[in-house]
C-alpha cells in the first residue's frame, strides 16, 4: 500500500521538479543552496503526500461518511444543520492554507479574518447538507449565491476583491476536503431520492462560496481599503552544506507538525464524543481510524514543511527572474506549463478523483477528472500571469468566467455540475498558496505592480477555470452518450426483419393461385 502511494506521489511531483530544475539552469539561474532546498522539499512532498493519502483513506473518509449517514438517518433537520455548522468551523479554523492567506492581509486582524471565514464555511456546510436533504437543485443555489457575491463585491475597493475571492479557494484544502466530501457522501447515501448519487457532489462548491460572501461582508463592515503589507525581501544565499538543516530549525518540520496536530485535535475530540454517543464504530474500525489520523498528521506535516520551506522561496525567486525577462511575457507560457502539472501535487485532488470514481460507479474516471483539472488550472495560471503584466481588473475575468460556468450548469448532467464546482475548490489548495501565489507576488513586485490588486486573485482563477473545463467535458460526455443511445436503438431496429414489398406481392399471388 505504501509503495503504491509513493509511486503515485512521485509521478505527480516529478514533472514540477524537472521543470524547476530546467528553469534553474537556463532562464532563471538559482543559488545552488536554494536549488538543494527545493529538491529536498520535493522529496518531502513525495513522502508527505503518500502518507497523507493513505491516512485520509483510513480515517477522514470513513469518519465523514459515518457521521453524515448517522446524522441523516436521525431525520432531524436541526441536528444535521447544527452538526454541519460545528464541523465546518472546527475544520476551517485550522486549515493551513487559510493561515497563509491571513498572514498576508494587514488591515484585518488575523484572528478576525480566520473566524469570519470559518463561520462562512460552517453556515454553507449546513446549507449544503440541507440542500441534499430537501433535494434543492445545485445549479439554482449556485447561481443565487454567486450572483449575490458579485453584487456585494461591487461595493468594495478593487484591492479587496481579489483577496475575498481567494479566500474561497484556500479554505477547501487538505484538511477540509476529505472530511466534508465524505460527510456529503454519507448524507446522500442515507437519503432516499430520485436524484440518487448526483447529490453527493457540490458540497465543496458551496463551502467555497461561504468564505467569499463572509469576507466580502466583513469588508463592508470594516470599510476595507485593500491594503497589504507584503514587501518581499531578497532571500539570502544558502550554503549547500546547510540545506537539509533548514528543515529542522525553528519554523521547520517541528512547527508544522505542531500546527497539524492542533488542526487534527478538534476532529479527534469530535470523533470521541460521536463514538461515545452513537457507538457507530467497532473497536477494529476505531483503531484503524486513529492509525489513519497518525498517518495524516505525519504526512501533512512533512508535506507542508516541503511546500513552505522548499517551494515558497523558489516560487518567489522564479517569479522575480521571469518578470525581468522581456517585460515578463515569458510568465504566461511557463505559468501555463506549471499550472498543468502542479494541480496533480494537491493532496485533496487525489481524494476528489477517488470519490468521483466510487460515487459514479466507475462511469466517470478519476483520470478524466484529473485531465479537466490540469487543463483548467493551466489556463488559470496563464490568465493570472497575463493580469500581472497588464493590470486587468479581476472582475473583467471573473464575471464572464462565472457567467459561462453558471450557464453551462443548466445544460450538463447534474453529477458533472457537482464534480466541476467541487473541483474548483479542490484545485486551489496548498500548492496554489505555497508556490503559485509566491510566484505571482515575486513577479508583481519585480514589475512594480500593486500586489494586492494584481498578484492576489490567482487562487480565485484556479478555483474558477476547472469548473468550466470539467463542465465542457460533461457536455461532450452527454452528447456522446445520446449519440451512442441513438446508434444502439438504430442497430436494434435493423435486426428486426420486416416483410419486403416484392416478397409480399409474390406471397399474395401464390395465395390467389391456390384459391
Amino acid at each position: 500500500m505504501i509503495k503504491r502511494k509513493l509511486t503515485e506521489s512521485l509521478h505527480s511531483i516529478l514533472p514540477i521538479a524537472l521543470i524547476v530544475i530546467v528553469l534553474s539552469f537556463t532562464l532563471t539561474p538559482m543559488d545552488p543552496g536554494h536549488l538543494l532546498v527545493f529538491l529536498i522539499g520535493s522529496l518531502f512532498l513525495v513522502v508527505g503526500m503518500a502518507l497523507f493519502n493513505l491516512g485520509a483513506e483510513m480515517s477522514m473518509q470513513p469518519l465523514g461518511v459515518k457521521i453524515g449517514s448517522t446524522v441523516a438517518q436521525s431525520g432531524k433537520v436541526w441536528l444535521i444543520a447544527f452538526v454541519a455548522f460545528v464541523i465546518g468551523i472546527i475544520i476551517t479554523v485550522s486549515e493551513p492554507d487559510l493561515q497563509i492567506l491571513a498572514e498576508q492581509v494587514s488591515e484585518i486582524d488575523n484572528l478576525v479574518l480566520i473566524l469570519t471565514v470559518s463561520v462562512g464555511v460552517g453556515i454553507f456546510l449546513a446549507i449544503a447538507l440541507l440542500r441534499i436533504v430537501f433535494g434543492v437543485p445545485l445549479n439554482v443555489i449556485l447561481a443565487v449565491f454567486y450572483v449575490t457575491a458579485f453584487i456585494i463585491a461591487f461595493f468594495l475597493p478593487a484591492g479587496f476583491q481579489p483577496m475575498s475571492f481567494d479566500s474561497g479557494g484556500v479554505t477547501t484544502g487538505p484538511m477540509t476536503v476529505p472530511f466534508i466530501m465524505s460527510l456529503g457522501a454519507g448524507v446522500s447515501a442515507a437519503r432516499i431520492s430520485k436524484s440518487g448519487r448526483d447529490d453527493s457532489f457540490g458540497i465543496t462548491a458551496l463551502c467555497s462560496i461561504g468564505p467569499i460572501i463572509a469576507v466580502l461582508v466583513l469588508g463592508l463592515i470594516v470599510k476595507a481599503e485593500g491594503a497589504c503589507d507584503i514587501a518581499p525581501a531578497p532571500i539570502p544565499p544558502i550554503d549547500t552544506r546547510d540545506g537539509f538543516f533548514s528543515y529542522l530549525r525553528a519554523g521547520g518540520l517541528i512547527r508544522y507538525a505542531e500546527e497539524v496536530a492542533l488542526a487534527l485535535l478538534p476532529i479527534v475530540i469530535f470523533t470521541v464524543i460521536f463514538q461515545l454517543i452513537t457507538r457507530a464504530f467497532s473497536r477494529t474500525q476505531l483503531i484503524r481510524i486513529f492509525v489513519g489520523v497518525i498517518y495524516t498528521l505525519v504526512g501533512l506535516a512533512i508535506f507542508l514543511t516541503g511546500a513552505n520551506i522548499g517551494f515558497v522561496p523558489m516560487g518567489r525567486e522564479i517569479g522575480k527572474a521571469l518578470a525581468s525577462i522581456q517585460g515578463g511575457w515569458l510568465l504566461i507560457p511557463i505559468g501555463t506549463l506549471l499550472g498543468f502539472f502542479i494541480v496533480k501535487v494537491e493532496p485533496a485532488v487525489y481524494v476528489l478523483n477517488r470519490l468521483v470514481e466510487e460515487m459514479s460507479a466507475g462511469a466517470i474516471s478519476g483520470r478524466l477528472t484529473g485531465l479537466g483539472l490540469s487543463i483548467g488550472v493551466s489556463a488559470a495560471v496563464g490568465l493570472s500571469a497575463l493580469r500581472i503584466i497588464t493590470g486587468i481588473p479581476i472582475m473583467y475575468i471573473l464575471i464572464p468566467g462565472y457567467a459561462i460556468a453558471l450557464i453551462l450548469c443548466f445544460f450538463v448532467p447534474k453529477m458533472f455540475v457537482g464534480i466541476a464546482f467541487d473541483s474548483g475548490g479542490v484545485a486551489s489548495g496548498t500548492m496554489m498558496s505555497g508556490f503559485v501565489l509566491p510566484l505571482a507576488i515575486g513577479a508583481c513586485g519585480a514589475l512594480g505592480g500593486d500586489v494586492m490588486k494584481d498578484a492576489f486573485g490567482c487562487v480565485a482563477f484556479v478555483a474558477m477555470a476547472p469548473i468550466i473545463a470539467i463542465q465542457i467535458f460533461g457536455l461532450i460526455y452527454s452528447i456522446k452518450s445520446r449519440r451512442r443511445k441513438r446508434s444502439f436503438i438504430q442497430k436494434s431496429e435493423s435486426f428486426i426483419e420486416y416483410p419486403r414489398p416484392q416478397r409480399m406481392k409474390k406471397e399474395s399471388q401464390k395465395n390467389e393461385d391456390q384459391a
